[in-house]
């Protein structure tokens, strides 16, 4: 009877396992009357995977690229160089400001001119610290009509710097060291050297003789001892004060053989400032509509 009784107990005991103890924050069910409300927090094993995930994604943002792609980048980084073109006149469209064909180089210190785009045609290099100009400075820049270097420190001019300059028509070197003039180009309209420290020996007898369209000359305040020769018809302003001019003849600006010429284009001539007296060279102006600028007695 009792080995019956034991083997029934045995039957009667369970064959599961237990179950395993519940995670703590797992899930939290409220129950608040009739509504009920579940939150969901994340175990330790999700925050240990979601970590884990996010490490992964890092390391796999930062990739060293290998000697094959350094070589491609290198490469395209080399087309991407300007073009030579672009390298001569960027500096200078840099430094200087370049709009509609001008070139606004002032005041800031250059010693030599600038290379320029092909297209220029007027150049204000006023204020600087050039010292001497060549044929190079504008070989390629064939449609210059005006230049403009007041201010520096100009001691020479090669004579062929403006031979190519066949446009050229405004050309200003005033205030600057020049002792002597270069060949200066035949369209040219004004030209002004005033403030330098020319003298008669240093402009050829030819200089100003074929300029047909010049009609402004300024060469005051210079060391000039007599009046340039071969003052072309078309001049129309003469400044020539302030020299050391001591005197004009019959043919400095008149034809001394010629009594009917008339030089009727002039509208002033100035000097002032020279060791001459006008009163006693009244035959060297009858050729004009009006009476030089200066002193009479």
């Amino acid at each position: 009877m009792k080995i019956l009784q034991s083997t029934l107990l045995l039957l009667f005991v369970p064959l599961t396992k237990p179950a395993p103890p519940t995670q703590q924050n797992s899930r939290i069910i409220f129950d608040y009357g009739t509504d009920n409300v579940e939150e969901i927090l994340p175990t330790q094993d999700y925050k240990d995977q979601y970590l884990d995930g996010k490490n992964i994604k890092e390391r796999e943002s930062i990739i060293v690229p290998d000697e094959k792609s350094l070589h491609l980048q290198k490469d395209e980084s080399l087309t991407s160089l300007p073009s030579k073109k672009e390298n001569d006149e960027m500096p200078t469209c840099l430094l200087c400001v370049c709009l509609s064909g001008s070139v606004y180089c002032e005041e800031v210190d250059i010693d030599v001119v600038p290379p320029l785009p092909k297209e220029s045609a007027y150049l204000y290099a006023r204020f600087n610290k050039i010292k001497k100009l060549t044929a190079k400075d504008f070989a390629e820049i064939p449609n210059l009509r005006r230049l403009d270097f007041t201010g520096n420190l100009i001691e020479d001019i090669e004579d062929s710097t403006f031979s190519k300059l066949s446009l050229l028509e405004e050309l200003t070197l005033a205030e600057n060291q020049l002792l002597k003039l270069p060949v200066l180009p035949p369209k040219l309209i004004l030209f002004n050297a005033k403030y330098n420290k020319i003298k008669s020996r240093g402009i050829k007898a030819n200089t100003f003789k074929k300029l047909s369209n010049l009609s402004f000359l300024y060469l005051d305040h210079n060391a000039l001892e007599s009046v340039p020769l071969n003052l072309p018809e078309s001049l129309r302003v003469i400044h020539l004060q302030f020299n050391n001019i001591t005197s004009v003849t019959d043919d400095t600006f008149c034809k001394a053989n010629d009594t009917h010429y008339i030089r009727s284009l002039v509208e002033e001539i100035r000097l002032e400032g020279n060791p001459i007296i006008l009163g006693k060279h009244p035959n060297s102006f009858i050729c004009l509509k009006i009476l030089p600028v200066g002193s009479y007695i």
